[in-house]
């Protein structure tokens, strides 16, 4: 009997690992052919899993022992910081502050009217900005600003010659270039010899009476040096556009009713008229004793 039952369960046994060896290859073939099909998915679904179970031993560590204040603040939602304000934002804040400070009518402004405008000036535009400097100044701080013609900078310049690449020419050929030298002469002796500031100082200059300067008449000498490429801060009251410019011309002439002019270049960016048009303008000095502020258009810093 004993004999019968030990045969009958090793019987049993054989046929059970029989049965585990068949189901174990089955399982391992159906497994295989389940990650060639789908890998991608079962491995992001791996590393999610491992996630998962780092994250529960992490929070299970945090409970059990203090954490750092500021750990915690990087874990929480911060607060987005707040939007800087766009350059046509800050220009149209400044022009708002400028025109409830200036005369309807474009007028030589008081005293108090330009000390007002200098500092609003010198606070947008992060330079020093005064109405007069080194006890010079002009006849007016606020008029009407004509287009000027291109400027030779050196002796045969001419329109075909006078941009640096072809993109620069088209909005401002048709400005054509005067036929005589600026005030000051040419900028410089040859194409050659021409440098960067040259160029800078044609592109971006001004022409202003500096004859009409109330003292000019008692130091003619010590005016014509004190203003020749002299800084100067040209803006725009109606839409807060500035720039910085050079004197590099007298003029223009009272009987035009303008009372400076702007070349090409610095009319188009302060979006004044061209042509027998004309705008007002404020343009004030700017001191500038290490040569430090550029020539060019310049932003609102505030």
């Amino acid at each position: 009997m004993l004999h019968k039952t030990t045969h009958k369960k090793n019987s049993t046994s054989l046929h059970y690992a029989y049965l585990r060896r068949k189901w174990t290859t089955k399982h391992k073939a159906v497994q295989k052919d389940l990650w060639e099909k789908h890998k991608p998915y079962l491995e992001h679904l791996q590393l999610e899993s491992k996630k998962a179970l780092a994250g529960s031993v992490a929070g299970l560590l945090m409970m059990s022992q203090p954490v750092p204040i500021s750990l915690l603040s990087q874990a929480l939602p911060q607060d987005k910081p707040l939007l800087k304000e766009t350059q046509a934002q800050l220009q149209a804040k400044l022009a708002q502050e400028l025109l409830s400070i200036l005369p309807t009518e474009v007028q030589p402004l008081s005293d108090d009217q330009e000390a007002q405008i200098s500092a609003i000036l010198s606070t947008h535009y992060g330079m020093s900005v005064k109405p007069s400097l080194e006890g010079k100044r002009l006849n007016r701080s606020y008029g009407l600003i004509g287009a000027e013609q291109h400027l030779m900078r050196y002796p045969g310049d001419t329109m075909g010659s006078h941009f640096n690449t072809p993109e620069e020419s088209p909005p401002f050929y048709s400005s054509g270039i005067a036929p005589g030298r600026g005030a000051w002469g040419y900028f410089a002796y040859s194409r050659e010899s021409m440098t960067a500031t040259d160029i800078m100082r044609e592109k971006y200059y001004i022409a202003v009476p500096t004859f009409l300067s109330p003292t000019w008449h008692a130091d003619v000498s010590g005016h014509y040096k004190f203003f020749k490429y002299r800084k100067m801060l040209v803006v725009n009251p109606e839409n807060g556009k500035g720039v910085v410019a050079d004197i590099a011309d007298a003029g223009p002439a009272q009987w035009t009713g303008k009372h400076l002019g702007g070349s090409p270049e610095v009319m188009k960016h302060l979006e004044r008229v061209d042509g027998s048009g004309k705008g007002p303008v404020l343009y004030l000095f700017i001191d500038d004793p290490h040569n430090d502020v550029p020539l060019g258009p310049v932003d609102v810093q505030s």
